[in-house]
């Protein structure tokens, strides 16, 4: 198998989304992140009333394998909120700022998103599974001083605590063939009757993923299946994802259940130097555009977090060569025939 490909693919849609151009948290389109593959707490009011989901659930066919070693290993991906708020400090007091400049620093509040991952072992014999999963609960806080050592403010990092469960159910079909069914709850309780997005988006999993692996078992494409199988992928049922096949082209032990839909085997482009988190955009353009912010406003990207100022610094360094690479890329040359040829005349 093919794992790293796999891999920078599914962490290209674990990131899509994440910041769009203009890449500056005070951008109107950045307040509003995080709208891909979203598992809200079950007690949210958009849950409730069925605008939007706390459960995942994902549906694909494994065929082959001597069912006493055939099994499915099952990794859940998501990003876990941590929110940074910056306060100012005004006689003894402190005040919620989006940002606030010390001496030529800026110190800035954003919401970053930490990766998580949990595996879970699933045999195909065992029939039914239920895992349980969580993160714990993260704060801290620290001063912030001028150049003389006087504290002008201080800076918030939390994480809530994110609960779950994940539950695998493989179910024979026909022969030689089984339904794989696998449920991504949020159990998250929410504090009190709180229902601003912010404190939700807090105790959320969010642009929530699965990496399936197969062992001595092979995974059908939902898109492009056997003929005496396609009965059966129409009857698969999946809800705020799709599975479509991971890897280079043939393989069939992996597959990735994207919020985003895919074709199967999605790469990423050869030429592309790295992730600019918007997939609807040109990386040749993107980088351009990066070119062109203001002082300002790269300023306000570096100090943005790990992800954006790891962007910044990658295009600032190697921009003429990201160009070189993505101006004019030839995929394939097929030959003109003399018909084709007398038709564009």
């Amino acid at each position: 198998m093919n794992r790293e490909l796999a891999r920078k693919v599914a962490d290209s849609v674990l990131y899509e989304g994440y910041m769009l151009y203009p890449y500056r948290p005070s951008a109107i389109q950045n307040r509003q992140r995080w709208t891909f593959g979203v598992l809200y707490p079950p007690a949210y009011a958009e849950v409730i009333t069925g605008t939007e989901h706390s459960r995942m659930h994902s549906e694909c066919l494994v065929q082959g394998g001597s069912i006493a070693r055939a099994g499915i290993q099952i990794e859940l991906r998501f990003l876990h909120l941590s929110a940074r708020q910056v306060f100012r400090q005004i006689q003894g007091a402190f005040e919620a700022v989006p940002s606030l400049a010390i001496d030529g620093r800026l110190a800035q509040s954003w919401d970053e998103g930490k990766k998580c991952s949990v595996v879970f072992e699933f045999p195909l014999s065992a029939g039914v599974r239920k895992f349980d999963f969580g993160c714990a609960e993260k704060k801290h806080e620290e001063p912030l001083c001028d150049s003389a050592g006087d504290a002008v403010g201080k800076v918030c990092c939390v994480q809530e605590q994110v609960q779950g469960t994940l539950s695998a159910a493989a179910q024979e079909i026909g022969a030689d063939v089984r339904r794989l069914s696998i449920d991504v709850e949020n159990r998250t309780r929410l504090p009190g009757n709180a229902d601003d997005r912010t404190t939700v988006l807090l105790r959320s999993l969010l642009s929530a993923q699965l990496i399936l692996s197969a062992r001595d078992a092979r995974f059908v494409s939902l898109l492009d299946p056997p003929e005496d199988l396609k009965q059966a992928a129409a009857g698969c049922h999946n809800v705020g994802n799709f599975p479509v096949s991971l890897g280079s082209p043939g393989e069939h032990e992996m597959m990735l259940c994207s919020p985003i839909l895919l074709y199967d085997y999605p790469q990423v482009a050869p030429e592309s130097a790295g992730d600019f988190y918007d997939a609807t955009e040109m990386d040749e353009m993107l980088t351009l555009r990066v070119m062109n912010l203001t002082d300002d406003e790269k300023t306000e990207l570096r100090h943005a977090g790990g992800q954006l100022r790891n962007l910044l610094e990658r295009t600032e360094s190697t921009a003429r060569e990201q160009l070189m690479r993505t101006h004019g890329a030839v995929r394939e040359l097929r030959e003109v025939t003399q018909a084709v040829s007398e038709k564009r005349k």
